[in-house]
């Protein structure tokens, strides 16, 4: 330690003085003590300037409880003495947590800002020559933009070289392979130090690779890549079918090192085609990060078989660009469009890239659903993101919403046949509340298939591919997947959703998603065979099967559940064949992945500073025709004709209702809501007092979320 101090006393007598601050509050961080530990690589060209890290805030509210309650710093500003280059010298700083804008200064010079990116990284700034002053030059980082932003930075150090020169100091020399074939494969490579961070490469992207800050995605399977020396380990991985492999490697200057990774496929998909609903690009949505020439790498990289094109108010077709990359063999696009209203986005596909878009400027929801084609045979309406709040408008807000009944308050109907369930670009705080959303619209009659999308706009932030939807159709050929079929399959619900599981239901040995289970084929029982499928780097904690929405049957799930590769656990048991026709959906929950080569986000607009990261999947509707009229009929559909039936005797409904679900009932309350009968009147008190259970717990959840929305509608 004494000759490290005495490192570190000669390097500040060199280079002169090096102060830290940050504005506005006494300096609150985490100390790393990299000053010290730093002092053992730094070479007479590279200076530790701050080597501490430092808990930042813009804006005046907590984001995330990981970070100090009470007031932090809105800036860190880096005070240092030295001489004026005449050439081009480099920063380098480590950060994350970054969501907003955060530029850097230097002698009140912008030399960029931080990437939006809340995962941790190590990022590389070109400092222009005559920028730095003789004697006194200061660094300056700071946030910008509506929202808060609590984010971590620090580690800063001055490299006198050229960014270029410093991050080329040695090679890597990567390439990927199947396992099973030895031929190469398209694959996205991450690149992480030893401090845990995507470190900054020297690559920039091409016509073979997407490259970010410690994400290379490459097309043909191998890449050579320009980095600082240093420790890392490189992965190698390709969506949710596939292993990752890794491989740790210390680059000292004028190293070439060889990384060689073999891949293999270890969720057997057979019969479905990966689709990702919602892919943008910077090109042609304006927003993100990601080029149409950096998209078809990234979508043949994570394994997507099927893309739809929904860049905003616009139909792109990915063919020729797709050609241009070599990667057409890799997928069959479908040219779609995200209709982007004031009152909400919806997906559209499929669509001729050379047709006008949709007008996106109805007034209501009729004239865009007009406008889009609702109801068209083929055509896929999907509603998006429908909790999060765009143009001060939020879907499914309980001023407008009643979720538990798939009851619209404002008016409106939704003429949708699928929505999004999960978002990966969106993510929600409760990872079922857009499934929970999805239960009450099926209950109340409508036909809608669950969907999973990215999202995506950028290259490594928020990648194609995370949340996902599986069609069941003919696979065998990925370049020449038949798009009616593929449409088809999707609209009638023969799907299943993985955001980093995916979970398998069949009932009868024969029926699955999408599907009607006639009464003829299961007596007194429905034989269930449940399944949760998975790579090796997620795991199941969790399986439940819900029926018309409500959970009855649990499972906990361990790794020695797992039955054969990909397989987290399987299970075949019977359940009591209900007197009524339901909906049956199977969802497996887990805990988020933290690794940087699949990092699950935060939240996009979260309802709390606390949260917990989670991979989930699920499944389709299963239809159950237990009345045997060779049709499904919803809850709602039985709520109605006992409502009709009993006239204005409550007590004569509440008690019909026993024959039936909790998921019934509130369909009965929603009815005699819209009639005029308050789920608050004592009439409904009195007439469920010694109603059965679940006819008791249906009307007080109707009750409950009937209060949320009247509270919500109060204080708009």
């Amino acid at each position: 330690m004494a000759r490290l101090s005495l490192v570190v006393g000669r390097l500040v007598m060199r280079y002169g003085r090096v102060r830290a601050s940050v504005a506005r509050a006494p300096v609150v961080g985490v100390t790393l003590a990299l000053l010290l530990l730093g002092a053992s690589k730094v070479t007479a060209a590279e200076r530790v300037l701050d080597g501490r890290m430092h808990m930042l805030r813009h804006g005046a509210e907590r984001e995330w409880t990981e970070f100090t309650p009470g007031p932090l710093p809105a800036e860190l500003t880096v005070d240092f003495d030295a001489a004026p280059a005449d050439r081009e010298t480099t920063i380098r700083l480590r950060h994350r947590d970054v969501k907003q804008r955060w530029t850097l200064e230097l002698n009140g010079k912008s030399l960029g800002t931080l990437p939006v990116d809340e995962n941790p990284m190590v990022t590389f700034w070109s400092v222009p020559a005559g920028t730095l002053k003789p004697g006194a030059n200061r660094l300056r980082i700071h946030g910008a933009g509506k929202a808060s932003d609590d984010v971590v930075l620090g580690d800063v150090r001055w490299i006198d070289r050229p960014r270029s020169e410093a991050l080329a100091e040695g090679r890597l020399r990567v390439s990927v392979v199947d396992g099973a074939t030895g031929q190469p494969i398209p694959a996205r490579v991450t690149i992480v130090d030893a401090d845990g961070a995507l470190s900054t490469v020297g690559l920039e992207s091409g016509p073979e690779v997407a490259v970010r800050p410690g994400i290379v995605y490459t097309a043909a399977g191998r890449a050579e890549i320009p980095v600082a020396a240093g420790r890392y380990t490189v992965y190698a991985g390709r969506g949710f079918e596939y292993s990752v492999a890794e491989q740790g490697v210390k680059v000292d200057a004028g190293d070439a090192r060889v990384v060689e990774l073999a891949i293999r496929r270890e969720v057997d998909t057979r019969g479905y085609v990966a689709c990702d609903t919602h892919c943008h690009t910077l090109t042609h949505s304006g927003h993100g990060d990601a080029t149409i020439g950096e998209r078809m790498i990234t979508l043949a990289a994570e394994g997507i078989e099927l893309p739809v094109a929904t860049d905003h108010n616009k139909q792109v077709d990915y063919e020729p660009t797709a050609r241009a990359a070599g990667v057409r063999s890799r997928f069959t696009p479908i040219v779609g469009n995200e209709v982007t209203t004031e009152i909400g986005h919806f997906n559209v596909f499929p669509l001729d890239p050379a047709a006008p878009p949709p007008d996106h400027k109805g007034p209501d929801w009729p004239a865009i659903f007009t406008a889009v084609g609702s109801g068209t045979p083929g055509r896929l309406v999907i509603l998006n993101h429908a909790r999060d709040v765009h143009n001060n408008f939020r879907p499914f807000d309980p001023e407008h919403h009643i979720a538990i009944a798939g009851e619209r308050l404002d008016g409106r109907t939704l003429r949708v046949n699928a929505m999004e369930v999960i978002n990966s670009g969106t993510t929600q705080t409760d990872g079922m509340r857009l499934w929970l959303d999805w239960f009450g619209l099926v209950n109340r009659g409508h036909r809608i298939t669950p969907v999973g999308g990215s999202d995506s706009h950028d290259v490594g932030r928020h990648f194609v591919g995370q949340g996902r939807t599986y069609v069941r159709c003919d696979d065998a050929d990925a370049a020449a997947i038949d798009r009616v079929k593929a449409v088809e399959s999707l609209a009638a619900g023969r799907v299943a959703v993985s955001f980093g599981l995916l979970a398998d239901l069949e009932v009868d040995e024969q029926y699955g998603a999408g599907e009607l289970v006639p009464a003829a084929a299961a007596g007194g029982t429905l034989r269930i065979t449940a399944r949760v499928l998975g790579p090796h780097w997620t795991t199941a904690r969790r399986a439940v099967l819900y029926q018309n929405g409500l959970p009855i049957r649990e499972f906990e799930i361990s790794p020695s559940d797992a039955t054969g590769p990909g397989v987290k656990w399987e299970q075949a048991f019977t359940i009591p064949r209900p007197t009524h026709d339901v909906f049956l959906s199977l969802i497996a929950v887990g805990p988020g992945v933290k690794a940087l080569y699949w990092p699950i986000p935060k939240p996009y607009q979260p309802k709390s500073a606390d949260w917990t990261s989670y991979v989930l999947g699920g499944t389709g509707a299963v239809f159950v025709d237990a009345d045997g009229d060779g049709k499904f009929s919803s809850a709602h559909d039985y709520a109605e004709r006992l409502v009709e039936a009993s006239g204005d005797d409550l007590g004569a409904l509440a008690k019909k209702l026993g024959d039936y679900d909790e998921a019934t009932a509130v369909q009965g309350a929603s009815l005699l809501n819209g009639r005029g009968v308050s789920p608050l009147d004592d009439r409904i008190s009195q007439a469920v007092k010694d109603a059965a259970p679940q006819t008791r717990r249906g009307f007080q959840a109707y009750a409950e979320a009937w209060r949320e929305s009247q509270a919500a509608r109060a204080g708009r």
